[in-house]
């Protein structure tokens, strides 16, 4: 494979298949390009997740069915510490549309040739070099699992999310949704033009808020226009007023 220039060169490579004669296939072709320069195989979909959070790869090359935790439940799972560029490899073809839905960059599949497998690294290499030269993606979806089907969620239908332990809840409308993820770590991906912390365990969508008040007892309060009702700590009442007063002109603290 012909050596890449820029940000992209020194690339760590993950490969992920529980099939150990299909890992060592794919380490070895990776290993011709000299800008790959880690390559670390898991057997499992948890063990992965386990590395990527760890070790942080650039690349991603992830089957697709693994028993206990396939390749869909490990980007799910994953959620804002996927690596730069996923490349998903498998059989087979059926699950290419939902893999591409998922944000893979390449499908391959088995077999394939090295050719085949210089292309998608060559795609690989010029998204982790755009990567490194531009300000980073605000989140404009979430891709949640309910009732044994994959939804995505656009980020401005969500009114609020609350922090579940190692979980948070995308509340939208009536419907609640779980998502494995950190109130933290949504808080960066999030654009704060549209969102804004109110609590440490409350996010609440800008545009959907109706007012700001006091409660009974003399706590600030954000009311949704739903009418919901979500405490607001007064740490992040400034903060929150400067972000109204930017996208509408501000709201008012009123009293019960």
């Amino acid at each position: 494979m012909a050596a890449a220039t820029g940000p992209a060169a020194r690339i760590h490579a993950l490969v992920v298949d529980d099939e150990p004669l299909a890992r060592r296939n794919l380490t070895v072709l990776l290993r011709r390009d000299p800008d790959i320069s880690v390559i670390t195989e898991c057997g499992s979909g948890a063990e992965a997740i386990r590395e990527i959070r760890m070790a942080k790869p650039d690349l991603l090359f992830l089957d697709v069915q693994m028993p206990g935790c396939d390749g869909f439940d490990v980007i799910e799972l994953l959620g804002s510490d996927l690596p730069g560029a996923i490349v998903f490899v498998t059989a087979h073809d059926e699950h290419a549309l939902r893999a591409f839905d998922a944000g893979a960059l390449d499908y391959l599949l088995k077999p394939f040739d090295d050719a085949r497998l210089q292309r998608a690294v060559r795609r690989a290499k010029e998204k982790l070099a755009h990567r490194a030269t531009r300000s980073p993606e605000r989140l404009k979806q979430f891709i949640v699992k309910r009732f044994g089907k994959v939804l995505f969620l656009d980020v401005l239908d969500v009114d609020w999310i609350e922090a579940a332990d190692d979980y948070v809840e995308l509340h939208v409308g009536a419907a609640t949704h779980l998502l494995r993820r950190t109130l933290s770590t949504l808080e960066q991906e999030l654009d704060p033009a549209l969102f804004c912390r109110i609590h440490r365990s409350v996010i609440v969508n800008l545009g959907r808020i109706l007012s700001l008040e006091l409660g009974e007892h003399g706590e600030p309060e954000v009311v949704l226009k739903s009418t919901t009702r979500l405490r607001m700590s007064r740490r992040f009442r400034r903060t929150l007023q400067q972000r109204l007063e930017t996208a509408s002109g501000g709201l008012g603290l009123k009293g019960p």
